[in-house]
């Protein structure tokens, strides 16, 4: 199987993977609720736990859609979307280590992290625009984190938005790929 037809088949399965972002903004905004009415102890494990249901849920909500909800077995791209997935918790470790010296620096980080391994998707998917959201949540949390310390405590609403705000444009080039395909046939 060579690279694109592996990128249209992840882009088809998981339907551009507008899921993700989708479930990932609910998380980052419970995380968020959690810092500003409970603790930055609270928030690190509703993020870190939370985190690992984004997957689960989002299979969930594909399976709701109809059609498959994962990759078939062997597919050439499958371990690289769980190599790329696991880099969130084990990243995480770090921004709860630093949150543990400095709690205004564990959204920040984490939202670095989290952007950062939106950078596979864009060779998984074959979408230049999740180097777009790769990027935009990066700069949101080195923003917060080095220039604009006032927004650290609201990195986290901000991310929140930020990932729903590109699960409309995933979800909408999902349904683009959807009706090209129905016209090839």
């Amino acid at each position: 199987m060579d690279v694109e037809t592996a990128q249209e088949d992840v882009r088809r399965v998981y339907r551009g993977g507008f899921c993700g972002p989708l479930v990932s903004a609910v998380i980052w905004a419970a995380a968020s609720a959690a810092l500003q009415w409970g603790s930055v102890w609270l928030s690190m494990a509703v993020l870190f736990f939370g985190g690992m249901l984004i997957f689960p849920l989002s299979s969930l909500v594909l399976k709701a859609m109809g059609g498959p909800a994962a990759l078939p077995k062997g597919h050439p791209s499958a371990a690289l979307a769980m190599q790329t997935a696991l880099t969130v918790p084990i990243g995480l470790l770090v921004a709860i280590a630093l949150g543990g010296v400095a709690p205004s620096l564990f959204l920040p980080a984490s939202l670095i992290i989290v952007g950062a391994h939106y950078l596979t998707f864009v060779s998984l998917y074959g979408m230049p625009l999740y180097g777009v959201l790769a990027g935009v949540l990066v700069t949101v949390g080195a923003v917060a984190m080095f220039a604009v310390p006032a927004l650290r405590g609201v990195s986290g609403w901000i991310g929140a938005l930020v990932l729903l705000a590109f699960a409309l444009p995933l979800f909408l080039r999902s349904r683009e790929d959807d009706r090209a395909a129905v016209q090839k046939v």
